[in-house]
């Protein structure tokens, strides 16, 4: 066979595994390696296999990844979520959904100290599920808006989504963080209005309607200043030339460590918050060492090269290439973990961008809407487990129909997104970072 047909073939025993549900990482591994030696050899196949995964590991900007993953775990011990998750609360009071819909608030606002889409909706369900089902919430309804608010964890900065991207791309951190700012509260607003057209329909969805004597806005955002700090201190600090990206990082983590420490977290929540960041960036990374070493397979097939040659022979207008990658995304989506399908696609997609002419950090912007998209699309939606596992009582069917509403949502953005590309552009072209 030729190195296309060998990479085509490649690509079809991955995806033949990954419906057998093997693991992502060891799929890539397995097949990655076996490609490459069919091309080239088994003993430059046992070579990649040594060098590959101690390049991933020893490669100082993926430093990011474990140290925004400890910062959203240390705020989770600290009880930002909760705070967060009050704050919402008081500002929603006497509206009709009004607890799903601060549910929805505080995951966005959790994103900002958390880049994990499962951390984010694992730790907003632990807080706002109890009180929902105390106060009537339809369970489709909470569970649907919980998937959906944990999906902001991979927009709103830091995202380790958009950092993955940056790092494959060789695009500027700073500028994808920025450019997903915007896009994560138009998720915000698509949710809520979601919500507020559910309950319009169905007012039996929402529950009570909470009562609260009324507060001024000062006092009622008060418990969300500790994650508003954190949040305008690491960033500003990011685009006022303070830090790298990494040391913005790094900053992050130690502020949000003095804050679970003066909030009285002791030995052993900051042990939990090791212990969970370990385990994430042990699963991302074997995630990435298997992307690397598929990339090895697709770079000697040249399967990129040969892509972008067909698609130039067919001569197809730029939008419809865009079109079809983005229907591709969605559908991958519904079958694939979304870090696994960043790294293992964008290599092959990429440069069908450039040749098409488009903005690759507009792109990537859609690619994880794409791929929020997947985190709340059954039937491998991650999300949906999440609150599965963490709220058993609730059905599985209900977690998966209480989804659907805000996958209708997050496709309204998506094409909203990849009409105006300005929403995703204004703040770095404002920065000069374009």
């Amino acid at each position: 066979m030729s190195p296309p047909e060998v990479g085509l073939s490649a690509i079809g025993v991955l995806l033949i595994l990954l419906v057998l549900r093997c693991p992502v990482a060891l799929a890539m591994i397995v097949t990655g390696l076996g490609g490459f030696a069919l091309l080239a050899s088994p003993e430059a196949a046992l070579a990649i296999l040594g060098n590959g995964p101690w390049d991933v590991a020893t490669n100082y900007a993926f430093t990011l990844v474990p140290l925004f993953l400890l910062m959203g775990n240390l705020a989770a011990q600290a009880g930002l979520s909760r705070d967060l998750f009050a704050a919402a609360r008081r500002l929603l009071a006497g509206w009709r959904g009004g607890l799903p819909l601060a549910a929805v608030l505080a995951s966005g606002g959790f994103s900002a100290v958390s880049g994990s889409s499962l951390a984010t909706a694992a730790t907003m369900a632990r807080v706002a599920l109890p009180e929902m089902r105390a106060q009537g919430t339809a369970p489709r309804l909470a569970a649907g808006a919980l998937a959906a608010g944990g999906t902001l964890g991979i927009m709103i900065p830091p995202s380790i989504a958009l950092l993955l991207y940056a790092l494959i791309t060789q695009q500027s951190v700073e500028a994808l963080f920025l450019a997903g700012f915007l896009p994560g509260l138009l998720a915000i607003l698509l949710y809520g209005l979601t919500i507020a057209i559910l309950v319009r329909l169905r007012p039996e969805l929402g529950g009570r309607a909470l009562e609260t004597a009324q507060i001024p806005l000062v006092r009622a955002l008060k418990p969300a200043l500790p994650v508003l700090a954190l949040f305008l201190l690491v960033m500003g600090g990011l685009y006022g030339g303070l830090f790298t990206p990494t040391e913005a990082a790094g900053a992050g983590a130690f502020l949000t460590l003095l804050v679970a420490l003066a909030r009285g977290v002791r030995w052993p929540g900051l042990r939990q918050a090791l212990i969970d960041t370990l385990r994430t960036t042990a699963a991302i990374f074997l995630i990435i060492i298997g992307a690397e070493i598929f990339g090895y397979l697709l770079s000697v097939s040249q399967i990129p090269a040969e892509t972008v040659a067909l698609i130039r022979d067919l001569g197809l207008a730029p939008w419809m290439v865009l079109a079809a990658i983005l229907v591709f995304f969605v559908l991958l989506g519904c079958v694939m973990d979304s870090l696994a399908m960043i790294l293992l696609t964008v290599p092959v997609f990429y440069p069908l961008i450039l040749e098409a002419g488009y903005d690759p950090i507009w792109f990537g912007i859609l690619a994880v809407v794409a791929v929020e998209l997947g985190l709340i699309t059954p039937p491998v939606g991650m999300n949906l487990f999440v609150i599965s596992s963490v709220a058993p009582e609730v059905k599985s069917e209900d977690v998966m129909f209480g989804a659907l509403p805000f996958v209708v949502a997050d496709l309204l953005r998506l094409g909203i997104l990849a009409a105006f590309p300005i929403i995703a552009l204004a703040l770095p072209g404002w920065f000069g970072l374009l």
